[in-house]
């Protein structure tokens, strides 16, 4: 997917700029952007279908004869992205497409990869995690450790072969804090994201909402521990 590594980033400053206002994204926002990216949804999809939304909502505000109210939250486009991403998908019938990875110019170099991999080893073994869920943080610490030593070789692992990896040991991750975590904190965290989806429900469908409620209290949960993120567009953002 062409822009990968700035799509948190350019979704934010796209939204941002239609909004008019720096409104910084919220953790439900974020929790959908990752929902979208996990989807495989071209970043253009989704810049499209924010600027669709507003150029709906705009043109209602120059015929309504009060004040419209203001855009609060990135899910309020949720519904005019999957449109975009039908629209997009109905034009690449029967296109050829191609894809390529280029890490000299993503600025995604082995050096710099293998540090981050050992930065967030270092990392999962500084946070405080009680057993029985320790023994898969120590187990991840450890691989990531031996992921940062394979980078270095003659012929490191492919960019988007490791970031699967990196997925998968990351939902090893949260898997362990699920389990561990106290009934309260996970019904607490629940009910939160609940409250926050709330006014965008009739704009996604029932399916993305219970993606970006998993999103949500997969975020918060590692937040809390102090725990990284693992995959290598978390790089691009640090």
């Amino acid at each position: 997917m062409r822009n990968y590594f700035n799509y948190f980033t350019e979704i934010e400053e796209r939204f941002q700029k239609r909004r008019g206002s720096l409104l910084m994204l919220s953790t439900l926002d974020w929790a959908l952007i990752e929902t979208w990216r996990e989807a495989g949804i071209p970043l253009e999809a989704v810049l499209r279908g924010i600027d669709d939304a507003f150029d709906k909502h705009d043109a209602r505000g120059r015929r309504a004869t009060g004040r419209v109210r203001k855009v609060n939250g990135l899910a309020w486009c949720a519904q005019s992205v999957m449109e975009a991403v039908e629209q997009a998908m109905e034009a690449a019938v029967g296109a050829a497409t191609t894809h390529e990875t280029d890490l000299a110019e993503s600025g995604f170099e082995s050096e710099r990869i293998a540090k981050y991999l050992e930065d967030n080893a270092q990392a999962l073994e500084a946070a405080t995690i009680q057993p029985p869920a320790d023994a898969a943080i120590a187990e991840t610490a450890s691989r990531l450790r031996a992921l940062a030593a394979g980078m270095l070789l003659d012929a490191p692992v492919p960019l988007e072969e490791l970031d699967r990896t990196l997925t998968v040991l990351e939902e090893k991750v949260f898997a362990a804090m699920l389990t561990a975590a106290a009934e309260s904190e996970l019904t607490g965290l629940r009910e939160q994201a609940a409250r926050e989806l709330a006014p965008y429900r009739g704009k996604m469908q029932a399916v993305q909402i219970k993606q970006v409620q998993q999103q949500f209290l997969q975020k918060k949960l590692l937040e809390s521990r102090g725990l990284p993120r693992l995959s290598l567009f978390y790089m691009s953002l640090g």
